[in-house]
């Protein structure tokens, strides 16, 4: 019996989201123009994506970091979020070696800004929005998400955010931020431009996701599980851990997604429930 009304839910649920329609609008620029004016890169790179739900409201948003080691990648919204039921945002950012650190994440932050900022026009939740991204993506989700000061500039405190949730993210000082310091990539480094180095008790919800310990890239799985460690040491309550197994590190990320989409449903459901 359980199993048959899991499957009416399943079906019900699928026959909503395809009922419901969405929408894309393409290269807003989540910088003033007084700031893209000054430099083309910046006004190139610096843009987003957002695709969202018409006609509906108080939908979850995720704002979507695309991989590629901090040096290459585009914006992207993932096919596998697609028709879901809440909104997702592709940003772009400045790479290396046109610029260094902490370009990278001070864009992150300022795409995270706009979010907040703007996601109510669409029809979103301030409290709804997530933070998720592959790789050099979910680098750039924790150091947003863990170091207060870059949201702070745009007085958001990173506590609102309602969610952590990387995909195979250093959790050390990045590889390329170790190589603009002269580092190779299996110096470990852990300084103001790792994540671990924020831990706190405080923090949103933190989610962390990886591919096998044997296939995966530099020891990330276990730079994940020290991270998830040391978080639960530090008091924090709402840390996770999802090894998958017999993924490497690029394909990682398709068994990835069903977790996203759960956690993100899940954290939803507690946040409205408490509100």
């Amino acid at each position: 019996m359980k199993k048959i009304f899991f499957l009416l839910l399943l079906t019900a649920s699928i026959f909503v989201n395809a009922q419901q329609k969405y929408a894309v609008e393409k290269d807003i620029h989540y910088y003033p123009d007084a700031v893209n004016k000054i430099d083309k890169y910046t006004d190139s790179q610096c843009t987003l994506d957002i695709y969202y739900p018409k006609d509906s409201k108080n939908f979850a948003t995720i704002v979507w970091f695309h991989g590629g080691g901090l040096t290459g990648g585009s914006k992207e919204i993932p096919n596998a979020l697609l028709e879901k039921g809440f909104a997702v945002i592709g940003v772009g950012y400045r790479l290396s070696p046109k610029v260094k650190a902490p370009v990278c994440i001070e864009d992150a932050a300022a795409a995270i800004a706009w979010a907040f900022q703007n996601i109510e026009r669409y029809g979103g939740r301030t409290d709804l929005i997530f933070l998720s991204g592959h790789s050099a993506g979910g680098y750039l989700t924790m150091m947003v998400g863990l170091d207060k000061k870059y949201l702070a500039k745009y007085d958001i405190d990173a506590n609102r955010i309602a969610g952590n949730i990387p995909f195979s993210g250093h959790t050390i000082t990045h590889f390329t931020i170790r190589k603009e310091m002269g580092m190779n990539d299996i110096q470990p480094l852990i300084d103001k431009y790792a994540p671990l180095y924020f831990v706190r008790q405080d923090a949103p919800p933190l989610v962390l996701v990886t591919g096998d310990p044997e296939m995966e890239l530099l020891g990330r799985y276990e730079e994940n599980a020290y991270m998830w460690r040391m978080m639960k040491l530090a008091g924090h309550k709402r840390t996770t851990l999802y090894k998958l197994e017999g993924f490497d590190h690029g394909a990682m990320a398709e068994p990835a997604f069903p977790l996203l989409i759960k956690e993100v449903n899940a954290i939803k459901k507690e946040i409205l429930e408490r509100n």
